[in-house]
């Protein structure tokens, strides 16, 4: 067979350069060294506004009165940075600061975009705080953390009455709250428009020109994985920094009409930091997206990308794998978004080989040739672009080699290889949280990630790495032997597509492994049962069991010995919960944390009294 075409993309980092240590370690860079990049991003909004001023920097479906979306309402890089500008001087005179921050509890929007501007251009630290700890929690546990470890100043939501609940039971009285829209009944609010319509005075000019590096752009806090999440500090220069890395190591970014269709939120550093970041740094395009990675979210993707042809497109993984399967039947879809995406990629979790090929299928039925997948390992410490892959002839697992200035140091740990990084894209740590920031650096000032590596082949190491799993994943059997998490659970994964979404490994101290499946929505079909039944009802119908059966099957066929053979499968028909950190709002679920609150489900898993348990025949 021949080798298959790819759409051209050329990727920056083609070599890497090692050192090793006699015991073991091995220091690992890219070929080339970083190139120049601006002190603030800011600096390249300005330049954008300057010499591409009628250029749209962003759009946003305009809402109908009955609550639909319209057409789009554009705001071009004058235009944003005029009304950065005047945000700007209005926040200068409210005593806001690194102490006093601002925090924005509300989805992305222009408002919401305009807003973090003028906190850039005011040297005003900002943090966007997931929405669903506003919206969908119950406790609000998770803000009132958020609050407390910020003590914000100012805090912004895009309407009053739907996040009245949240800011009357955690916001104090001496905070100034800033709405989008409407008002909350008992409490002074500032108009955002106020705020858009403050002429804006030299003032600004000096209080830009004043941040340095070092000065502390905004917050972003961590998905909780283990412990209440955590305040990382991110720096003007880790941004500006990061951005640059990105586009060395992928120059498709930097070249003239970038094109981003895109959802992901900014209170998560894939959306807020990377595509956020990579319009400005480079003068492109956002449109804002207001789907979500839902077969009913998406619908609002499909129909935005039936209209708009990114350039680009990043996704998570569920999100791709309802683009995979819409494309297979929407030629409207398929014509639009292959017309000139010069690349895909994806992060925040594993990605199915079936997925990949799905869509590598539907572009070669369309344009005679695939969309290179791109992905690589990073994290919000990070700012968070780290590892990428450097060629087209990628598998799942995958993640590549380090961007131009960033240092990799592989530690061998506890049987496998842990990566940590220095350079300047690495925070350096998190805010008032002195032993976390100790904790997570080595004796030489290397950020220490839990996440561990293996090289894609030993005799080209140029070829970069694959992951690993999670070392503090890992756990032993009662034999002792150790099951390697991220590995299996990828192969669960691979082997249920497109019926699972993710799964939990079980079986710490037992005799076998187990896994937690977390179906998709797809499995309803599978059932042939109509819309009213219940998931439960769906799980333990006999189609979806037979399917399952099947992959206990092959799963135990290809295993190799205990610690890589699943013995145990049972269908989740409760949602993992957000209260209890089970999941994250970005869909990637959390091991420990379902390992702690299922404890009985887990033991009964194992000691074999949990109905409709799966076991391969």
């Amino acid at each position: 067979m021949s080798a298959p075409q790819y759409r051209p993309l050329r990727f920056g980092v083609t070599q890497v350069t090692t050192r090793d240590t006699p015991d073991g370690v091995r220091y690992v860079r890219a070929a080339q060294d970083l190139e120049p990049y601006p002190t603030r991003l800011t600096d390249r909004l300005a330049h954008w506004a300057q010499t591409t001023p009628n250029h749209t920097w962003m759009a946003q479906r305009v809402k109908n009165t009955d609550g639909s979306l319209g057409e789009w309402r554009h705001i071009s890089y004058a235009e944003a940075w005029q009304s950065a500008r005047n945000i700007a001087q209005a926040l200068l005179g409210m005593g806001l600061g690194d102490d006093r921050p601002i925090a924005i509890l509300s989805e992305n929007d222009l408002d919401h975009a305009l807003l973090s501007l003028g906190a850039l251009v005011a040297g005003i630290p900002q943090c966007t705080i997931s929405t669903a700890y506003s919206t969908i929690s119950q406790d609000y546990d998770k803000l009132r953390h958020a609050l407390d470890t910020l003590t914000p100043g100012l805090v912004f939501a895009s309407n009053g009455s739907r996040f009245a609940r949240a800011i009357n039971a955690t916001v104090g009285a001496d905070v100034k709250v800033v709405l989008g829209s409407g008002s909350i009944e008992g409490r002074d609010t500032i108009p955002f428009s106020d705020l858009l319509n403050t002429p804006a005075t030299p003032a600004v000019d000096a209080a830009h020109a004043a941040i340095g590096g070092d000065s502390i752009a905004k917050f972003m806090f961590t998905s909780g994985s283990t412990k209440l999440p955590k305040a990382v500090v991110v720096t003007h220069r880790m941004w500006s920094a990061n951005l640059q890395q990105m586009n060395q190591s992928m120059p498709v970014l930097a070249e003239p009409g970038l094109v981003l269709v895109d959802w992901l939120p900014w209170n998560h550093t894939f959306g807020g930091n990377h595509n956020f970041g990579i319009v400005i740094y480079n003068g492109g395009t956002l449109y804002l997206d207001e789907g979500k990675p839902t077969p009913k979210g998406m619908a609002e993707t499909i129909r935005n990308l039936r209209e708009i042809a990114p350039t680009v497109y990043f996704n998570v993984p569920t999100g791709f794998e309802v683009l995979a399967e819409a494309m297979q039947t929407d030629d409207q879809l398929r014509q639009k978004l292959l017309s000139r995406v010069k690349m895909f990629f994806f992060a925040a979790a594993a990605l199915s080989q079936p997925i990949w090929d799905s869509l590598f299928a539907s572009a070669e039925r369309e344009v005679g040739e695939r969309i290179v997948m791109n992905t690589g390992l990073g994290m919000t410490e990070g700012t968070p672009f780290c590892i990428a892959v450097n060629s087209p002839n990628v598998k799942a697992g995958y993640i590549g080699v380090p961007t131009p200035g960033l240092e990799l140091k592989l530690v061998p740990t506890d049987g496998k290889t842990e990566v940590r990084y220095r350079g300047p894209n690495i925070t350096p740590g998190y805010w008032r949280n002195p032993e976390a920031t100790k904790e997570s650096f080595d004796e030489e000032g290397f950020y220490c990630s839990g996440d561990a590596v293996q090289w894609i082949d030993e005799n080209d190491l140029h070829q970069g790495l694959k992951f690993d799993g999670r070392i503090a994943e890992d756990f032993k059997l009662s034999t002792g032997t150790f099951v390697s998490v991220g590995p299996m659970r990828a192969k669960i994964i691979a082997a249920g597509a497109p019926y699972v979404q993710d799964a939990v490994l079980t079986g710490i101290n037992c005799k076998e492994v187990g896994a937690l499946i977390l179906p998709t929505p797809a499995c309803r079909s599978l059932s042939g049962l109509p819309d009213s039944a219940s998931l439960q009802e769906v799980l333990e119908s006999a189609p979806v069991q037979a399917h399952f059966q099947q992959v206990a099957n092959r799963l135990a066929a290809e295993s190799t010995g205990s610690a890589t053979r699943v013995a145990r499968i049972h269908l989740m028909a409760e949602p993992p919960s957000l209260d209890k950190g089970e999941i994250t709002d970005k869909g990637s679920i959390n091991q420990r944390a379902v390992l702690k609150h299922r404890a009985d489900l887990v033991a009964a898993l194992h000691d074999g009294s949990l109905p409709f348990t799966i076991q391969p025949q």
